[in-house]
């Protein structure tokens, strides 16, 4: 046992007949010796050709692929706009509130992104027997599955909002998903894979199903 220890241990004996409000004033000022950050801050560039706008934790990006707008309203961070720069800060913040301001300038890096280059997610079908036909139905809105693993149930997976599927020209049992919103691609993506999930087999054996194989902005 560290002398730390020691010393709280004794001296929490010896409080132990104070009042609860007493007690918890004095564990505030003697036991917690890690100091909070005055101001955390980071900053986020805005590039030619595109607009921002930040009200009440509400950020809208506009730029030549379209409009995103998200809102952090659930967390307690301020969010200004100084000519080309978004800056996000926050006062007095603790570990966890402090690991917020990086997350939310990288979901505005993210809506830059996706209005200026748009975001694109390739998927490959991989079997071993019965081959995945897949069919783009909707105006490129929506997939539909059909025999995986041989069965005749037809699985149908809708793109949300703003993403477009399609298949790949140059490449065998490949399609691929673009959009400008990066929740909505990746999310879109992932309903692809897990609708072929394989149930009830050794997963280590029958290797299945659609799979990302490349994600990122989408090339100029």
């Amino acid at each position: 046992m560290c002398i730390r220890d020691r010393y709280q241990r004794r001296v929490r004996g010896t409080i132990s007949s104070w009042p609860r409000a007493s007690r918890f004033l004095f564990s505030l000022v003697h036991f917690n010796h890690m100091p909070k950050t005055i101001k955390s801050t980071t900053i986020v560039k805005i590039p030619p050709g595109v607009t921002c706008s930040a009200n009440s934790r509400v950020v809208r990006v506009k730029g030549p692929r379209g409009e995103l707008t998200k809102h952090f309203k659930s967390i307690q961070i301020d969010i200004q706009i100084r000519g080309k720069k978004i800056i996000v800060e926050r006062w007095w913040g603790n570990r966890k509130e402090i690991a917020c301001v990086r997350t939310v300038a990288s979901h505005i890096q993210n809506m830059i992104t996706g209005v200026t280059k748009g975001f694109r997610f390739k998927m490959r079908f991989v079997y071993a027997h019965f081959p995945i036909n897949a069919a783009i139905s909707d105006d490129k809105k929506s997939i539909e599955i059909r025999n995986f693993l041989g069965e005749k149930v037809v699985r149908r997976v809708p793109m949300l909002d703003g993403v477009v599927v399609d298949r790949s020209e140059k490449v065998k049992d490949e399609i691929f998903l673009e959009g400008n919103d990066l929740t909505n691609v990746s999310q879109s993506a992932a309903n692809i894979h897990m609708s072929t999930l394989v149930k009830n087999k050794d997963i280590r054996k029958f290797l299945d199903g659609i799979y990302v194989s490349e994600k990122g902005p989408i090339a100029d």
